[in-house]
């Protein structure tokens, strides 16, 4: 064998060595490879809401060191909002970014994680609930019901929904009566009864809706979003507190095929980070909804009102009957109920007996405000 060859034998040896430990002698570092989700949201790219999908997905792709990359597309790229769970299901999305209430159409127990007034509890406490009181065992059999393919994480507590924007103050539950509301969920029944004709739309489609006069008024969600999608462009009147979307929160949706095959490490990360995001998406929600709740008043003209106790009332009363003609129809949704309310009874009163009342507070330092 000449030395030529002996020569380059010894290289390609030396290299291939080195390829596998290093230039020093160290494991050399292997890249994993990119695993790539594409999901989409149920709202426009603008909405806060879709930054909230952003942030979930930028902490899944930043803790796993981008082994797992989830794109967020906004409503409509793909599919229409209300058409998210049927995507994901058939995996033509990866997963999406919504809330429950959008999938009322397919069994109207759904809606019962956020549209009502939970018997008294915070959108914080429906979330104890679904982990520690049974609702997530009870969502699972839910999806199982209508064969959907997913698997959801609910999180982000949601403030108390506004009753809605309207061309004048509603003073009593009559003026609502013949008004073309916008609501979603079983706030739709709820409007209904109370005379109204109820179109649900999703958030995107609001406001065009209300600038042609094919809406008198309508709900979204807080001041942040209300602000971005133009609601104080068509009206100047907001009232506040309802108990038609009492305690809401959002669900991310994984393509449950998808999301099965990926290895523990990477879904434990998962899990992980959609209790980051919760806890992150309420903090944020405290200083961006405050914002933008003084800002509408101060600068773009908007009046606050408070929603009288004799509507809030007459919303509880309601949303009773609705809901226990749906539960005659539906053994889901008559356990949910009833697993709810259990929980409520003992947390509720624990929540009201032990928290003191911050108007006080606020009064002593601030000066009392209405």
């Amino acid at each position: 064998m000449s030395s030529t060859v002996g020569n380059r034998r010894k290289f390609i040896a030396t290299a291939s060595a080195t390829a596998a430990t290093g230039a020093l002698g160290f494991p050399a570092i292997v890249r994993a490879q990119t695993t790539s989700l594409r999901f989409q949201s149920t709202w426009p790219a603008k909405d806060i809401f879709h930054e909230y999908a952003n942030d979930f997905a930028r902490k899944v792709n930043d803790m796993t060191g981008g082994e797992l990359k989830i794109e967020v597309l906004p409503a409509g790229s793909v599919v229409p909002a209300f058409g998210l769970l049927d995507a994901v299901s058939k995996g033509t999305l990866d997963g999406g970014h919504g809330v429950l209430v959008y999938h009322y159409g397919k069994n109207n127990a759904l809606a019962l994680w956020g549209s009502g007034p939970a018997f008294g509890m915070d959108a914080n406490m429906l979330l104890s609930w679904h982990k520690y009181g049974g609702g997530k065992e009870l969502l699972a059999k839910a999806y199982e019901a209508v064969g959907a393919n997913v698997y959801s994480y609910l999180y982000g507590p949601m403030p108390t929904q506004p009753l809605g924007w309207f061309k004048k103050p509603i003073a009593k539950a009559e003026d609502i009566k013949g008004l073309k509301y916008r609501t979603v969920g079983i706030s739709i029944d709820v409007f209904t009864a109370l005379g109204a004709a109820v179109n649900a739309l999703p958030g995107g489609e609001i406001i065009p809706a209300m600038d042609r006069g094919l809406l008198d008024a309508a709900e979204f969600n807080n001041a942040t979003s209300d602000r971005i999608l133009g609601f104080p462009d068509v009206s100047k009147v907001c009232m506040l507190q309802s108990f038609h979307q009492n305690a809401e929160q959002f669900e991310i949706l994984f393509n449950k095929t998808k999301l099965d095959a990926l290895p523990p490490k990477m879904k434990a990360i998962i899990d992980n980070a959609v209790e980051a995001a919760s806890a992150d998406m309420s903090w944020k929600a405290v200083d961006r909804y405050s914002k933008d709740y003084s800002e509408m008043q101060s600068k773009l003209g908007v009046k606050f009102y408070k929603t009288p106790d004799a509507i809030l009332q007459k919303q509880l009363s309601i949303y009773d009957e609705v809901v226990t003609k749906k539960a005659e129809d539906n053994v889901l949704f008559k356990q949910i109920i009833a697993s709810q309310r259990s929980f409520a009874e003992r947390t509720v009163r624990w929540d009201m007996d032990t928290n003191v009342n911050r108007r006080m507070a606020f009064n002593h330092y601030f000066g009392k405000k209405g």
